[in-house]
């Protein structure tokens, strides 16, 4: 079972990254890799009972990879973390299969509580560079998270957000197989919400100028077609 779980991981990763160039080189260089098979054990010592060995078990692999994942959470399959440096998942997170996270990524908490505190990713879902999850939030399947976003709201299936606090732009999702995009970000067939309210201030200004200026056009066109008047000198 372990076995097929670590070739299943690295053919994922493979699949996914053009710079895997072997699947030794994934699994001796690849600290996503390393993260993952750490959790397996972590999470294992945590259900088990045995919680201190649990949280030691998941601070080595911090340690070793600088990635921090709480042995209490769940992780689906075939899950890729790319670079990984400073990722963070919480206690109560639960990520679906066939995700993806880049590095700096934080799955957290968006205020002190007891119970579910993070949030609840879906299948299929790409989370940018730096992206933060708060809250015991849904993320639902085919999300895509941008870059740098601060999403503390539930994304629904198949919708891209940017920005802080995140917010949807469109995204065309094909209709059998959800794409790859990189980094959360399907640049090529969506605009940031603030570019496009941006560019629509700036059509209603260059209309406003236009009706100006053929007002302005107008109003000199009267008053040259308007004989001049003679000044009747005074007797």
């Amino acid at each position: 079972m372990a076995f097929m779980f670590l070739r299943e991981t690295i053919r994922t990763y493979r699949e996914r990254d053009p710079a895997a160039r072997s699947s030794l080189e994934v699994l001796l260089c690849y600290p996503g890799v390393h993260a993952v098979l750490w959790h397996k054990l972590s999470h294992g010592l945590w259900q088990a009972g045995f919680t201190l060995l649990g949280r030691f078990s998941s601070h080595i692999a911090r340690w070793l990879t600088g990635i921090e994942i709480h042995p209490a959470a769940r992780l689906g399959r075939r899950l890729v973390i790319d670079h990984g440096m400073g990722v963070v998942i919480g206690e109560t997170a639960e990520i679906g299969d066939d995700c993806y996270l880049y590095h700096q990524v934080t799955l957290g908490v968006a205020r002190t509580m007891g119970g579910k505190r993070h949030p609840t990713i879906g299948n299929n879902v790409i989370i940018g560079a730096g992206a933060k999850v708060l809250g015991p939030i849904t993320v639902g399947d085919n999300a895509r998270i941008g870059s740098n976003a601060v999403v503390v709201d539930p994304v629904p299936a198949d919708t891209t957000v940017v920005g802080i606090p995140a917010r949807p732009v469109d995204r065309k999702v094909p209709s059998r197989k959800p794409r790859f995009d990189p980094y959360g970000m399907p640049c090529d067939d969506s605009l940031d919400p603030l570019l496009r309210d941006l560019e629509g201030l700036r059509a209603e200004l260059t209309e406003v100028e236009a009706r100006i200026g053929r007002l302005a056009a107008a109003q000199a066109q009267r008053e040259t077609s308007q004989p001049a008047q003679q000044m009747t000198p005074s007797k």
